[in-house]
């Protein structure tokens, strides 16, 4: 996953004495239809059909330790069944609330996934790696 420029801009400014920064202590991975760019902008998430994004406690038990600039997810990330179709997901993302708010990291999918109805849609572990590297 791809760092946004938000983000960036974060570490940055704290990492420099600017300003500080809050981490989440819950970030929420989301799905979209369309393609995400560098400004955490252009998503377009599931629209009903049981879709919501998943919450994921940000600590060392659900994400692994930094090396070489990236991490990756260390537990599945599973969303609820689908009880309409929600398109084909192109794009997964993480942000900093369940909806709205700031797009933190983002990447394409390498197979698009269709889903269907009554369809579960999930990330194994180590699936994801979210890196500081653009």
């Amino acid at each position: 996953m791809a760092i946004t420029n938000y983000t960036s801009n974060k570490i940055l400014d704290y990492n420099f004495g600017s300003t500080s920064y809050t981490v989440p202590a819950t970030i929420y991975v989301g799905l979209s239809t369309t393609a995400l760019a560098f400004a955490g902008t252009g998503y377009t998430e599931p629209s009903g059909g049981n879709y919501s994004r998943v919450a994921v406690t940000n600590n060392k038990v659900n994400f692994s330790t930094a090396a070489n600039g990236t991490l990756n997810n260390q537990t599945q990330i599973i969303f609820p069944e689908s009880s309409a179709a929600w398109g084909t997901i192109t794009y997964v993302f993480i942000s900093d609330s369940p909806t709205g708010g700031n797009v933190l990291y983002y990447e394409a999918l390498t197979t698009p996934r269709v889903v269907a109805t009554n369809t579960t849609l999930l990330f194994s572990a180590g699936a994801m790696t979210i890196a500081m590297l653009n």
